[in-house]
């Protein structure tokens, strides 16, 4: 409903975890001990021997069906053999069975025979008991009577979800999937490939073949790896021997299949492209660089030289001078700079200690919303993702359930604590093969990021998350996630350290800084990377979920996250206005109990210069006892209060370029002419402000400058011969803060002086 008001709040929870309730102080240590237990029904079909597949038309494909209540569960076909083997697990979650019986039929075109087995008498196997030993069970008729012939080997036992076959296992959550689409609904734990940085610097090249005299050649490298392409500008010299000394930088993923291809091309006058060379590198053979020193240059035969469009064969051969290196010193982004998850440089020999150990409970979702139709209802097949350094995660779906439980907990390493955990939930659109429509994309419900360094260490974070997802008509919460949260730290010894000695990035990016466009582009190349690495995996990570948990969408411009900076900064420096606000009420005397006291402050403190610093380090400290009664005792979440109309959210959306009708892109650029009109506004004002300091000494007006430099001389000479720097600064202060009954002028004397230096100003046309 329009106007209806969202609420972004967390909501502190109690989940039966561990056990027994928590109330976030309680320090668990066992496994499993993030989510609620839920107890599972675990059949293992092993094998048949000896069954009777004679049959009149000859069809011999047995397979077994499972049947409780209203689930049934059938395993794999095979053909034409007696003595099948399907080793599958099934899982039925206990809390949804409707029967006290179950039948288990072996099938061949009709029942061969069945097996009933009375869930009361099924034990309880739970870890970290071994599994449970498998045993033949002979097949019965629908009278009870042993059929005389053929054998099943099963296992049935009651266990949770820290089985070990649980993540292997056909769920019954997922009753409705089947075929290749199964695979999907898994569990799986997924690693992100190793990233290196690949520099060619392009330094210069050698008896170039031209193949045209007289004319000065354009001659630029081009340079490939898979299909990203960069290339060097044109070079300044137009001659046979042109030099450039230009880096590129790529982003390659081990194993290295793609070789590095380096031509060398002249753009001749009607814009046709003339190859005059080439060499192939294989990434192999390239050294990997760890320490900050430049690498070896080597000159390569561009051994594939063309002219006049036919290739030249001959024992000559141009050369082209590069440092080709692997530059593992550096952290490849793959995520934004501010929100990252992992700052290690590639080399392994370069990381730091570990410091601790991060854990999540991914317990369950409420009020999630349709995201299809199915057989003409709204459903939802919730599944989520989560990422942290190069590990990935991946819950089960759960198939047709707008409150999934999961209850799945997983770790990781941890080696820095300014790092972020980002949880996603998405609809799983490729079950069934209705589903596949449109796009055919996994669309996302919403996404949670949890800043480490918030976090206390041995504490239970246990939270409902608010779900939010921004659409063109403005922000949906699309519902809500229940999570726990632990960070345990292992050495506070390496704490320390990470905090105080270590730097957040690696040395090599103080050392041989990345520009802001060089970070951006190999951050592409990065997510691109990942997409196509990820989405080969079974079951796939998709390319969309993967830029979705990387923030891989567009970075142009939005009047929404302009607006929510400039709060931010206001926000940061209200302090600063707060001070002027409470400067301005001691001067105009309106509590005349604090001026007195500030003055005396102000007295003792010129007196006596050496309790300054002490002053101001007791003012912090006490100011930080505090704030710690009101110190955030929930982790980072997303606060959405700002208003955004319908037009600024169409802005964002929009395409690049625009798709927009062109009033309505009109309309746009005038505002965005109208808030640059202000900013630029502000900025020339600073740039005023400052080009008056500057104008005290460089004699742009000739009577301002002998002004302050008399005064200059007078003053000094009375600090240094009459008067001391205690007495002067005493009385400057006394005079700002002098009661109202001694008169206060408009503009005191220096501001008067101030506001009439000259600046540049006028040199704007």
């Amino acid at each position: 409903m329009e106007g209806e008001e969202i609420d972004y709040s967390l909501r502190e929870t109690r989940p039966n975890i561990g056990g027994d309730r928590v109330s976030g102080k309680k320090n668990l240590a066992s496994s499993f001990d993030l989510v609620e237990q839920m107890k599972f029904l675990f059949v293992r079909i092993v094998r048949a021997r000896d069954l009777p597949l004679e049959t009149p038309n000859g069809i011999m494909n047995p397979y077994v069906e499972i049947k409780i209540g209203n689930y049934r569960a059938t395993t794999k076909y095979f053909e034409k053999k007696p003595d099948s083997e399907w080793n599958q697990v099934f899982s039925f979650a206990v809390y949804r069975l409707q029967g006290t019986t179950m039948e288990i039929n072996v099938i061949n075109e009709d029942v061969i025979g069945k097996i009933t087995i009375s869930l009361h008498d099924v034990p309880t196997c739970l870890p970290p008991d071994s599994p449970l030993a498998s045993q033949w069970y002979k097949l019965e008729d629908n009278n009870g009577v042993n059929v005389g012939k053929g054998e099943l080997m099963l296992a049935i036992w009651y266990s949770t979800q820290a089985d070990r076959v649980f993540s292997k296992a056909w769920h019954s959550d997922s009753a409705t999937v089947s075929g290749k689409s199964l695979s999907n609904t898994h569990s799986k734990v997924y690693l992100s490939p190793k990233l290196w940085y690949l520099r060619v610097n392009v330094i210069q090249a050698q008896d170039l073949v031209l193949g045209h005299k007289g004319r000065n050649p354009e001659v630029y490298v081009k340079s490939v790896v898979g299909d990203v392409i960069l290339r060097t500008r044109v070079s300044p010299d137009k001659n046979v021997n042109p030099k450039w000394n230009e880096d590129l930088m790529f982003v390659v993923a081990e194993p290295f299949v793609d070789p590095l291809i380096i031509t060398v091309e002249d753009r001749l006058e009607n814009n046709t492209i003339r190859h005059l060379g080439k060499c192939v590198i294989h990434l192999s053979d390239v050294d990997q660089r760890l320490l900050p020193l430049p690498a070896d240059p080597k000159w390569y035969n561009l051994e594939d030289v063309f002219e006049d469009g036919v290739r030249k064969k001959d024992n000559f051969f141009s050369k082209l001078n590069m440092r080709v290196s692997l530059d593992g010193g550096y952290h490849v982004y793959d995520e934004s700079v501010h929100f990252g998850s992992d700052y290690r440089p590639t080399a392994k020999a370069l990381w730091t200690t570990m410091i601790g150990v991060l854990e999540l409970g991914i317990i369950n979702a409420t009020g999630l919303q349709p995201m299809k139709v199915r057989d003409g209802r709204e459903t939802t097949d919730a599944y989520c993702v989560a990422k942290y350094g190069p590990k990935w995660v991946k819950t089960r779906t759960v198939v047709d359930s707008f409150d999934p439980k999961w209850n799945e907990q997983y770790t990781w390493d941890v080696y820095d604590p300014y790092t972020m955990l980002t949880i996603g939930i998405f609809d799983d659109c490729h079950l069934h093969d209705s589903d596949v429509a449109g796009d055919g994309k996994d669309p996302s419900i919403g996404k949670v990021k949890i800043r480490l360094s918030t976090l206390e260490k041995n504490k239970i974070y246990t939270y409902s998350f608010p779900l939010l997802v921004l659409q063109p008509n403005g922000v949906k919460r699309t519902g809500e996630i229940q999570l726990a949260v632990r960070f345990t730290c292992t050495s506070y010894f390496n704490l320390f350290l990470i905090y105080t000695m270590n730097p957040l990035l690696p040395p090599m990016h103080h050392i041989y800084p990345l520009s802001i466009y060089q970070v951006d582009n190999l951050r592409k190349q990065a997510i691109h990377i990942l997409c196509s690495s990820l989405s080969r995996t079974e079951p796939p990570l998709r390319s969309e979920v993967v830029e979705y948990m990387l923030n891989g969408g567009s970075t142009t411009y939005s009047l929404r996250k302009a607006k929510a900076n400039f709060s931010r900064i206001l926000a940061t420096l209200k302090c600063l206005s707060d001070a002027r606000k409470w400067f301005d009420e001691i001067r105009k005397w309106e509590n005349p109990t604090a001026t007195v006291a500030v003055i005396a402050i102000y007295c003792i403190i010129v007196l006596k210069p050496d309790l300054i610093l002490p002053a101001v380090i007791l003012y912090s400290v006490q100011a930080m006892i505090f704030q710690w009664w009101k110190r955030p005792m929930h982790p980072t979440h997303i606060e959405q209060s700002l208003p955004v109309t319908a037009d600024e959210l169409d802005e964002e959306f929009d395409t690049f370029p625009s798709s927009r009708q062109s009033d309505v892109l009109r309309m746009r650029y005038d505002r965005l002419r109208s808030i640059a009109g202000r900013v630029v506004g502000v900025i020339g004002d600073i740039a005023t402000l400052a080009e008056r300091f500057h104008s005290l000494l460089n004699w742009r007006d000739p009577r301002i400058t002998p002004i302050f430099l008399v005064c200059c001389v007078v003053g000094s000479l009375m600090l240094y011969c009459v008067i001391s720097l205690e007495v002067f600064l005493i009385f400057v202060g006394v005079y700002a803060m002098r009661p109202p009954l001694l008169g206060k002028d408009v503009l005191n004397a220096p501001q008067n002086f101030f506001s009439r230096l000259p600046t540049k100003a006028d040199y704007t046309l």
